[in-house]
């Protein structure tokens, strides 16, 4: 018999949910945006700026184990993951206005070294954040479709958070510059507010949400142990994997998208702007906005086809849909700016598969993990699929900024309101963004292809966990 599972009123889903705002929010300014400010505003040349991001990311790609790992044994009267939310939900937004900040330094060493020193620092807080953050979600709420919907909630929020943030971010910028700051003081207004809008929801998760989740045995395994652990864990390995090709393409097409946009599709015109429903948006607000909503808009269309048919089925069809997109943005030539935009509201489609699914299909495997171990170690799960897909995305940034580098990139003239790179730049952004791109989501699909859980081993193991507590707790009256 497989045991009825309790639901999570959708006011706490939506309390929950509302924490990825800031993970969101800063997330996609950081992918999209950090590049270009790093090599047109700061001044760096992009293979400098690719060291910055690689020795950055590899350092919170070690902390991110290190983190789960600590949050699965902390134990307080709050339970195990809600404490980190409370201690470091105002460092989170501080931090993150320190990563949009460079001194008015002439050395580009000097830059590189504060520029990294930055990162790590946000980077080692947001981890501090989002390890016990993610943990959480597996613990409150264990059915099948129930992760998935609560899932298709966190994209909503996900999703929303990163439409609102590439219309406004661009705004405030903008703004700034016609108010005759800096385009830098620009960008730390952006983080300012951002930072402070996304750090105040997990103060309020700290004080709303419980964390449920009963273990068997609370006795603890040294790290290596922990970590071969979850690598013997079949379904775990498949998972990361799906990530890891996922947000690979995910870091590489953000990465790019506004080089693509302004030196491809603009032909250098930094004040290009569009007509989107009758508001004048510059190109990349459009693209991207058209992108995010069309994303929102599909949410519920992927939670229904996973329903109907499953996880893993419905982010496979997702993944292809995408891969068309991509090999047909390629096609894309300079000034076919609404071609584009169409080509932005299709991706949107599959990129929404992307946000629902991956997370609430990786969630399953800690109750295969507890099922074989008698523990719920989803510190150490969350941490060691963020060391694995973190390590690939800092290697695909690195790369990405050396071949643009190699390429012969330049930084436009300060003041400059329209500038063109070389041709072989152009060539190496279109390669990077489409064919590469499509690539890497192939391999995202094959690994979804090979991914072993399905609903009804799910419910089996679910089960399966139910009957042994039941006998545990039968035992423990006779004695």
């Amino acid at each position: 018999m497989i045991p009825i599972q309790p639901r999570l009123p959708l006011w706490k889903k939506l309390v929950y949910a509302s924490g990825d705002f800031g993970l969101s929010s800063s997330g996609i300014l950081r992918q999209i945006f950090y590049a270009i400010y790093l090599t047109d505003v700061v001044g760096l040349d992009p293979r400098l700026a690719s060291f910055a991001a690689l020795l950055g990311v590899a350092w919170d790609a070690i902390n991110d184990p290190l983190a789960g790992i600590f949050s699965d044994h902390v134990h307080t009267r709050w339970g195990r993951r809600r404490p980190f939310l409370l201690i470091f939900a105002m460092p989170f937004g501080l931090s993150f206005v320190l990563l949009w900040y460079a001194p008015p330094w002439n050395s580009q060493v000097a830059l590189l070294v504060y520029v990294m020193l930055a990162f790590m620092l946000a980077d080692t807080i947001s981890t501090l954040i989002s390890m016990p953050f993610n943990a959480l979600m597996p613990e409150i709420i264990p059915g099948y479709d129930e992760r998935t919907s609560l899932m298709g909630i966190r994209s909503f929020v996900q999703l929303g958070a990163a439409l609102v943030t590439v219309i406004v971010a661009p705004a405030i910028v903008t703004a700034a510059l016609a108010s005759g700051l800096t385009q830098q003081q620009g960008y730390i207004i952006t983080s300012a507010l951002f930072g402070l809008i996304g750090c105040l929801p997990f103060l309020v998760i700290f004080f709303v949400i419980r964390e449920t989740a009963d273990t068997e045995e609370t006795q603890t395994l040294p790290i290596g142990q922990t970590l071969r652990t979850a690598w013997q864990n079949k379904p775990f390995r498949f998972a990361t994997g799906m990530q890891l090709f996922n947000w690979s393409a995910v870091d590489m097409v953000g990465l790019l998208l506004p080089f693509f946009l302004l030196y491809w599709v603009a032909q250098g015109d930094m004040l290009m702007t569009v007509n989107v429903l009758g508001l004048q948006l510059s190109l990349e607000s459009a693209f991207l906005g058209l992108l995010m909503a069309t994303s929102i808009v599909f949410i519920p269309v992927w939670s229904w086809l996973a329903h109907c048919l499953n996880k893993r089925a419905a982010y496979i069809t997702g993944l292809l849909f995408w891969i068309i997109v991509e090999l047909l943005l390629f096609a894309v030539q300079p000034g076919q700016v609404y071609l584009a935009l169409f080509l932005g509201v299709l991706a949107g489609i599959g990129v929404s598969s992307a946000y629902v699914l991956p997370d609430s299909i990786f969630a399953d495997v800690i109750e295969w993990d507890e099922l074989r171990t008698r523990r719920r170690q989803e510190g150490v799960y969350y941490g060691a699929r963020a060391l694995i897909r973190k390590l690939t995305g800092a290697l695909t940034i690195f790369l990405a900024l050396q071949f643009l580098g190699w390429a012969g990139y330049q930084a436009p003239p300060e003041g400059a309101t329209s500038f063109m790179q070389p041709e072989p730049v152009l060539m190496v952004i279109r390669l990077l963004i489409a064919p590469l791109g499509a690539l890497l989501l192939f391999g995202a699909v094959i690994m979804a292809w090979l991914y072993p859980l399905t609903r009804e081993r799910h419910a089996k193991i679910l089960e399966l966990l139910a009957r042994r507590k039941l006998t545990l707790a039968q035992s423990g009256k006779d004695q």
